[in-house]
């Protein structure tokens, strides 16, 4: 036993613990080390850096992601990127309308649509890594940032729409964002954040998690963006497909249901996620992406992403190039104010606020106190944190940089509790993801070779762990549940965060208001009554004309 323990002590894994142990104890007595607070918070050097990747494992997911999502707004391409279309006589060529952004309609708008989604892969990328950064460097927090899921679906579809046909133009849409970020800041930076979030009622604010999650699933559900399990219906508006064939402007099932070879792996890609997540596999999102993208590179195939035509051609030449660093060149700087005079963008505005309000706070707070940052006293519900006020500016000034760059709005991750969980307890942990992230800025053909059916099951799967806040709801009171309800239920039925905040609000106020007026009637009427009895303490007892005589 002697001789054995002896051996691992002196053998390579010894040797090994104890390089580890001298690097961690040089930086622990570094300037890194003392401006990290390394020994306070009883971390290490390596602890960190083992963090920082398990963290990174378990959101690296929203790159491809997010890029998806965000595609589907069309970005700034529109009818004037499609390519002429021939005239009957094939003599010349006229501009065509509209219709030419209908999926696959047209090569020009395709060709668009795929330079977009390059540009938005770096934009997430390059977001999420300055993000990080700066919470690691100035707020001293094991909490990774990224481009949030919910956001850029509310962004994608209901403010620019699918493929610009929403109310509100692209480059208007990242303006509204931008400026969502400025008074973010602003509000962080006079502290009437977290005062904000709690006055939103608390029943709305768990279902409005809710709803989004609902509305993500529903996403990843449908074959846009997701493995195209459901689909148009004339009669039912919405029913199953996995279709063998989709009318590509409606989404309707042209061919027999339940025949898409793409759904199925998808399915597979679902499930694997679904285990790991179940088994608590660190990464758990990053397996079922891999397993089912991979599987789609495989040439001649019916689920290739690389089909024989010459789109698929051109996507596979890239794709080869394996590592290829590209530039943003059609989404940064395309912010306009110009439409600012319209409601819809206001509207779009305040639902931004509202959900980064609730959001990041809710989910800062939460890190914080799972990872033991919370100041005596203090709690999720409203307490301080070590770092906070920095870390809110870090937050909404991530969302400007974002919004310059043609993305949506950055917020803090759940996914941040991996690397917590790993022992991360510093900023360190932060600038390990942000490292990370860089690094994935040099993989871009493989990036863009994500294909839907990959992606939707992870949206799907965001979506049910969302879930978990709906037992905190208070279904036994109507007057609450009631509203919880109909924030939840319209998200995804009508296809609008916005529309189930609103409508939520509504029910909620419609139901309190006999409450609120009661409640204020008797503060009125003990107020009267409290001045009676000090004027009648003041006139010995009587109060009436003859004691307001004795007054006089």
């Amino acid at each position: 036993m002697t001789t054995t323990a002896t051996s691992k002590a002196t053998g390579p894994w010894g040797r090994f613990s104890a390089a580890e142990a001298a690097v961690n104890r040089a930086v622990a007595g570094s300037r890194v080390g003392s401006y990290f607070k390394l020994d306070a918070r009883k971390s290490s050097f390596t602890k960190e850096l083992c963090a920082g990747a398990a963290t990174f494992l378990t959101m690296a997911y929203i790159i491809s992601v997010n890029a998806a999502v965000l595609t589907d707004s069309g970005g700034p391409c529109t009818a004037r990127d499609c390519t002429p279309v021939a005239t009957t006589n094939s003599t010349s060529t006229v501009a065509p309308g509209p219709e030419c952004t209908v999926v696959g309609a047209n090569p020009g708008y395709e060709q668009c649509l795929a330079r977009t989604k390059s540009d938005l892969i770096v934009a997430t990328a390059v977001a999420a890594m300055a993000g990080s950064f700066a919470m690691g460097v100035f707020a001293n927090l094991p909490l990774a940032l990224a481009p949030g899921m919910g956001a850029n679906a509310y962004f994608a579809y209901n403010m620019v729409g699918f493929h610009g046909s929403g109310p509100i133009g692209y480059r208007t849409a990242l303006a509204v964002v931008m400026l969502e970020g400025v008074v973010f800041f602003a509000l962080s930076a006079v502290g009437l954040r977290s005062r904000l979030a709690r006055l939103i009622p608390r029943n709305i604010r768990l279902a409005s998690a809710v709803g989004i999650g609902l509305f993500l699933a529903f996403t990843g559900l449908q074959a846009h963006q997701g493995v195209g399990l459901v689909g148009a219906s004339p009669s039912t508006l919405v029913t199953l497909t996995a279709c063998s064939d989709v009318d590509p402007a409606t989404g309707a099932c042209l061919g027999g249901t339940m025949r898409s070879p793409t759904f199925w792996l998808g399915a597979v890609g679902f499930l694997i996620t679904a285990t790991c997540l179940a088994r608590d596999v660190k990464g758990s999102m990053i397996y079922g992406i891999l397993f089912v993208t991979v599987v789609s590179w495989i040439r001649g195939t019916s689920v290739t992403v690389f089909p024989d035509t010459a789109a698929g051609n051109a996507g596979f030449e890239y794709f080869k190039k394996v590592v290829d660093f590209h530039m943003i060149g059609t989404t940064a700087g395309r912010v306009s104010f110009a439409g600012f005079r319209h409601g819809n963008v206001w509207l779009a505005f305040l639902t931004l606020l509202y959900v980064d309000v609730l959001d990041t706070t809710g989910t800062m707070y939460s890190m914080a106190e799972y990872g033991g940052f919370v100041q005596d006293g203090a709690g999720a519900g409203g307490g301080s944190f070590e770092g906070e006020y920095r870390a809110f500016l870090v937050d909404a000034g991530s969302t400007v940089l974002s919004a310059g760059l043609g993305s949506s709005t950055v917020t803090t991750y759940i996914e941040s509790t991996a690397g917590i969980r790993e022992g991360g307890r510093t900023g360190l942990t932060a600038i390990t993801v942000a490292a990370l992230f860089l690094a994935s800025l040099f993989f871009g053909p493989l990036l863009m070779s994500v294909p839907p059916w990959a992606v939707g099951p992870s949206l799907v799967l965001v979506g049910a762990m969302m879930m978990r806040v709906a037992r905190d709801i208070e279904w036994g009171d109507m007057k609450e549940g009631v509203p919880a309800f109909v924030t939840m239920a319209l998200m995804p039925l009508s296809f609008s965060i916005a529309n189930g905040i609103i409508a939520g609000l509504g029910v909620y106020v419609a139901l309190h208001w006999y409450d609120w007026a009661r409640h204020g009637y008797r503060k009125v009427s003990n107020a009267l009554d409290e001045r009676r009895n000090q004027v009648a303490a003041a006139t010995g007892g009587e109060v009436g004309p003859a004691a307001a005589q004795d007054v006089v």
